[in-house]
């Protein structure tokens, strides 16, 4: 036995990679460290909100047998928003969201089951992107260009806003897609068909970015049949997802998301995707005076996309064959979220402009020269520079004020502090335990079955019986201060406080705790004297808070 030789793991290190490789590994450790630190950051210090505890739910449930059932997707479904019933501890999110590509990260999840693994995953997925993206480049360009689209795609807006979200499905997008693209180029086709299947599973609309890819493959006339067949899968999907296999689960898609998002096309209540789309290309005035509305903030927009890559989708035909129709798609919704820029459905348009991107370099290598690889690492360095005034999703909330006018800041130290007292209510909260809390501190208790977001306090319960939940808690220090810039913040500090004030004197729940404006009550108890007197002196210091609102 003393004769047998192990081989020496102890001597693979970064120094005995090539250089090439070691610049790859370092660009997606730094991308990867920095951007899981800064989101570990937010979600530990009561930034992560109600998103992050709807999928910390799904995963949950997903965990336990109960696959994509959410009592706090309910609280969102037209069947508590329009129809007024309580929300259900069976709803299935798929009514809302077709996303069974989920189930793929379970088995992470399952090794710490809370909603920080899913920060983890999220920045792990987005990070692989980045490294599939490199190979992709690789089989056309040489290593430091391709090294300048791996450092592009981890310095743009559309990739560090999504990043640093709540978790989102579409963080799958860019891994998912950039590896069919790689295997379309390999002509690996059992790996092809294998990823457009599991981008679809990603969510009901993905298949409009295999239609880019299909139309792509066609009018490039490298795979013209194979292109056809992928624009076919893509548009099929969409439309059986959303008008056959959503509508098994709930009405949500007709009578909420497609009205939110595409009510302008309609005069009914209720819109399926094809009537939407039928809406659409029937009035072609109507279409074009909705393309053409707010034509600065839509050119501003391609701008921050392009501008991690020098501007060069702009001249890169195939760019726009893939990215136009997710584009498109953003452009045709109405309100603000479509086309911010750190909003999660700006990861969407990345997988098509880096590929066409990568295409049009592939035949015009001589020009990256010395002058113009500066300017790139100059847009590359913008582009990041950008990001930070942004603050995406609060994260860098402890150096840039969440608002100027009027000004809201709050300092590392005091966001720690803060922290810290909410903590100790919260570990107060038996595992088990029904609860219903402030947008804030949901994600932290969403790894439990009956869980709800303040003001909602019943929910239908296993038993199919209407229950009170066992335990409230409010983070009324959060939406005091928040409340003066944002109208939501206004609503709930408006609706909680008197909701405080009703649940005491009817005697349905009593204060368990109370530290830094932060409320912990329970079903069923009774107040002490000390925590009443606190109360007490707090309302009447919010008296003329809820005046001035009302």
């Amino acid at each position: 036995m003393s004769h047998l030789k192990v081989p020496a793991f102890k001597h693979l290190s970064l120094h005995n990679l090539s250089s090439e490789t070691r610049v790859v590994v370092l660009l997606a450790a730094l991308f990867f460290t920095v951007t899981l630190v800064f989101g570990l950051h937010r979600y530990f210090t009561f930034f992560a909100s109600y998103d992050q505890g709807i999928f910390n739910q799904v995963f949950w449930n997903n965990l336990h047998g109960r696959f994509f059932q959410s009592s706090l997707s309910s609280v969102l479904s037209t069947n508590v928003v329009h129809d007024g019933q309580v929300p259900d501890v069976t709803y299935r999110r798929l009514g809302q969201h077709f996303t069974p590509a989920l189930l793929l990260w379970l088995p992470i999840y399952a090794l710490a089951p809370n909603a920080a693994t899913l920060v983890v995953i999220q920045v792990s997925l987005i990070t692989a992107g980045g490294v599939v993206l490199y190979a992709l480049a690789r089989h056309y360009l040489p290593p430091k260009l391709s090294l300048m689209l791996m450092a592009g795609y981890y310095g743009a807006n559309a990739v560090i806003g999504p990043v640093f979200s709540n978790f989102h499905d579409l963080c799958q997008i860019p891994l998912f897609i950039f590896t069919l693209l790689l295997a379309l180029e390999k002509r690996i086709w059992w790996l092809v068909w294998l990823m457009a299947g599991l981008t679809l599973l990603v969510r009901q609309d993905a298949g409009v970015g295999l239609f880019g890819i299909g139309v792509y493959m066609v009018v490039s006339r490298r795979f013209p049949k194979a292109g056809l067949a992928m624009c076919i899968l893509g548009f099929g999907y969409v439309v059986t997802a959303t008008n056959v296999f959503m509508p098994m689960f709930s009405e949500d898609i007709s009578r909420r998301f497609m009205l939110e998002r595409f009510g302008q096309y309609t005069t009914g209540d209720r819109a399926t995707t094809l009537d939407i789309l039928w809406a659409i290309v029937s009035n072609p005035v109507r279409l074009l005076a909705n393309l053409l509305r707010k034509p600065d903030v839509k050119f501003f927009y391609l701008l921050v996309q392009t501008l991690p890559l020098a501007f060069v989708p702009f001249v890169a035909p195939y760019s726009w064959a893939i990215a136009s129709f997710p584009l498109l798609q953003l452009f045709l919704q109405q309100g603000e979220s479509p086309l911010a820029i750190h909003i999660r459905y700006a990861i969407t348009l990345v997988p098509g402009l880096f590929y066409g991107t990568i295409l049009w370099w592939s035949q015009h290598t001589e020009r990256f020269k010395a002058g113009f690889r500066r300017f790139w690492i100059a847009c590359i360095a913008v582009s990041i520079l950008i990001a930070i005034p942004y603050n995406p999703h609060q994260v860098f909330y402890f150096a840039i004020p969440t608002s100027f006018q009027p000004w809201i800041y709050v300092s590392l130290p005091r966001q720690w502090e803060h922290a810290s007292h909410i903590r100790t209510l919260v570990n107060q909260i038996p595992p088990a335990a029904s609860v219903s809390a402030t947008t804030y501190i949901v994600p932290h208790l969403a790894s439990r079955r009956e869980m709800l977001r303040m003001p909602f306090l019943q929910v239908r319960n296993d038993q199919r019986e209407v229950v009170n939940v066992d335990y409230l808690i409010a983070d009324l220090w959060q939406l005091e201060r928040y409340r003066i810039a944002f109208p939501l913040e206004r609503d709930h500090f408006a609706q909680i406080v008197p909701l405080i004030d009703t649940l005491l004197s009817q005697n349905k729940y009593g204060i368990l705790g109370l530290e830094d404006k932060v409320i912990l009550m329970r079903k069923g108890v009774t107040t002490s004297p000390e925590l009443l007197q606190t109360w007490t002196k707090l309302r009447q210091e919010y008296q003329p808070l809820l005046k001035s609102v009302g």
